[in-house]
């Protein structure tokens, strides 16, 4: 594991080892938008865009799971805004579940745990800022994307025990692939799920198969309550 977390430039805010035995109890992967697959920037639309790097992080993200479990992981996103482009990359991804527009994000969370049977203790999220702290204090683990600007934002998610890694990287500057390749490194599987790919496998081929089957849902929130749209 060493040379693994060698190779990481973010803050280990908990001890690698715990973190990996938290990580084998994960089933869920919940990931915010704004200010984490990008720079937070909005056009006139309201929409912020992705990258083709993080995207090919949730992907590989999904296929070690599979590697070891021989299910695919649930996978949503959670955005306090509408955002098109999120939508996109899930439906194409076959992400489960898309949830925007949702300003009390903890409603959203339990809705996710209810549908899937999942207890927040099973779902890794990676977040930026104040807006993703009612999940980050219950999920069981919680990567923040930090900036400078926010100094002691961040101090107050280390303090109340809402992080356990701060990424290197910047949100729309790989840090949803740096997540990601975290979480495979220290899953143990990162070099077979990379060969698999690689070579495009039969169980690669199998994962995209089942992985294709995934319909995605979007919801938000009306009235203080999560709605399918």
């Amino acid at each position: 594991m060493t040379e693994i977390i060698s190779h990481f430039k973010g803050i280990f805010v908990t001890e690698p080892l715990q973190l990996q035995q938290r990580l084998s109890h994960i089933k869920a992967y919940v990931f915010d938008w704004d200010g984490v697959f990008n720079n937070g920037m909005k056009d006139e639309h309201g929409s912020s865009p992705f990258s083709e790097v993080d995207s090919m992080g949730t992907n590989l993200l999904r296929y070690n799971f599979y590697l070891q479990q021989k299910n695919i992981p649930v996978v949503a996103v959670i955005s306090g805004e509408q955002n098109k482009a999120a939508n996109a990359l899930a439906t194409r991804e076959r992400f489960h579940s898309v949830y925007g527009g949702v300003k009390y994000k903890a409603d959203a969370l339990a809705h996710l745990c209810s549908t899937f049977d999942l207890h927040p203790s099973e779902v890794a999220f990676v977040f930026d800022d104040v807006l993703d702290f009612s999940i980050a204090s219950q999920c069981g683990v919680r990567i923040m994307v930090p900036r400078a600007c926010n100094p002691l934002l961040i101090e107050f998610a280390i303090q109340r025990n809402m992080v356990d890694y701060l990424t290197a990287c910047e949100g729309g500057n790989g840090a949803v692939r740096e997540a990601t390749e975290l979480i495979c490194g220290l899953s143990g599987m990162y070099s077979e799920a990379l060969r698999n790919r690689m070579d495009y496998t039969d169980s690669y081929k199998e994962y995209l198969s089942v992985r294709q089957q995934c319909v995605t849902h979007f919801y938000t929130a009306r009235d203080g309550k999560i709605t399918q749209l």
